[in-house]
């Protein structure tokens, strides 16, 4: 059995949701993980500011517009009376649930159910279509097998026995419909895993069932080999290695969300990363396959922060990057580059919220200075020691652009620069001229 998510955009109108179900109605069972309708978060998301600035009238009149944009869906989408019918109350039913909101107290445990509003919604729409047109299909509710535990992490266990009594209760069923991102938490309140999620969401229904594939079906062909947003001539990567593609995602390639890689990973099932608007093109495929001794693809990543600790007691000195290291644990910050010298450490952060407790607790152990608006270019591929040569192509094809920091080693298939934010697009293009171009 394969596994298929669609994004928003793909199931963004009516005509795209009849497109995906062309896509899926080829007679394999499978089973399709949807996201909301594109526009649709966001919206959710500014309602729920409403409610917590007690904005009530604010709230109502996007809840108000939001709806109407789902009245006008239906119109397109289904053409039959009864399933028009049927929609709209299931249209209804939910919006009714979002006004309610208006009339309690607004927390952070209101607003996450408000947020799965919009999986619930495509999903229930989608599923109401497949059976206008006669298809064999069913609708798996995320809610009664998605969890996370205390921790906030998929209790992996969990979602493979219950997504198998959801499936062992409609064994005949062809296509199976359910949501991405949204779950339940430990005590079983709604929760969601994250933006961005139901790529996750895919990776790990297919992890828990032992998928053959998993699908991500996008806007776009495949994880290109430079950012085409500000780069021309960008081509689609078709092979990539599992390492490959988390260093790319995670660095600022957005086709793909980071977390959706592990669990693939792990159980050794590939992805397949296609394009809804054009889907006989190959798209990119990962695996634990990789391509030989070749360069495959450049990613940025922005809103990064470089700091500087420079001290005469880290020369000789036992302790010093613990005592470093520490402090960035102390205050939950993740760092994403590190480089040394007998003096002084760099490191670069993306999470800036404790940016002021984090510097004075560094200030006790040397001078800081801080670099802020700066960006990481990520050269991902065949890297490792032994392949002499491309860190040089990469180093050269940089040689223009001041570089605050470079970072290799870490893995086999990376190899990363620190630059400031102006020089972003200059440095992407060099690198695909002196990399991709030859």
């Amino acid at each position: 059995m394969k596994v298929l998510k669609f994004g928003g955009t793909s199931v963004g109108s009516a005509a795209r949701m009849k497109d995906v179900a062309k896509l899926i109605c080829d007679g394999e069972q499978k089973i399709v993980v949807l996201s909301a309708m594109s526009g649709t978060t966001n919206s959710l998301v500014e309602i729920s500011d409403y409610f917590y600035k007690n904005n009530t009238s604010g709230a109502l009149e996007k809840i108000n517009s939001l709806e109407q944009k789902y009245y006008d869906v239906i119109e397109d989408l289904y053409s039959k009376a009864d399933c028009r019918a049927e929609a709209k109350q299931i249209i209804k039913t939910h919006f009714e649930y979002l006004r309610s909101f208006s009339k309690s107290v607004f927390t952070l445990f209101e607003e996450k159910a408000i947020l799965a509003q919009g999986e619930l919604l495509s999903t229930a729409m989608f599923q109401l279509y497949l059976q206008e047109i006669g298809e064999n299909s069913a609708l798996l509710p995320a809610l009664e097998y998605m969890r996370i535990d205390k921790n906030s992490e998929p209790d992996t266990a969990y979602i493979a026995e219950n997504l198998e009594k959801q499936l062992q209760a409609q064994p005949d069923k062809m296509i199976y419909i359910t949501q991405g991102y949204i779950c339940r938490n430990f005590y079983g309140e709604i929760d969601n895993l994250q933006r961005g999620g139901s790529d996750y969401s895919a990776s790990l229904v297919g992890a828990a069932l032992k998928a053959d594939e998993i699908q991500i079906w996008t806007d776009i062909d495949g994880m290109h080999n430079n950012d085409p947003r500000f780069v021309e001539g960008t081509k689609p990567v078709p092979y990539l290695h599992f390492e490959e593609a988390a260093e790319l995602a995670y660095f600022g390639a957005k086709i793909l969300h980071p977390t959706c890689i592990l669990p693939a990973k792990l159980n050794n099932i590939p992805v397949r990363l296609l394009n809804t608007m054009e889907p006989e093109a190959h798209g990119t495929l990962i695996s634990m396959q990789s391509k030989k001794g070749t360069i495959q693809a450049v990613a940025a990543k922005d809103g990064i922060t470089a700091i500087k600790i420079k001290s005469g007691r880290m020369l000789l000195a036992h302790g010093f990057l613990r005592k470093v290291f520490e402090v960035f644990e102390s205050y939950q910050t993740s760092i994403d580059m590190i480089t040394t010298s007998e003096v002084g450490v760099s490191v670069t952060i993306d999470n800036t919220k404790k940016l002021d407790e984090i510097l004075n607790s560094l200030k006790k152990l040397g001078t800081v200075t801080v670099d802020s608006n700066m960006v990481i270019i990520c050269v991902v591929g065949d890297l490792p020691a032994e392949n002499v040569g491309f860190q040089a192509k990469a180093v050269n094809a940089m040689k223009d652009i001041p570089v605050r920091m470079i970072s290799y080693g870490g893995s086999n298939y990376n190899v990363s620069f620190l630059i400031n934010a102006d020089d972003k697009k200059r440095a992407l293009v060099a690198l695909s001229q002196g990399l991709f171009n030859e």
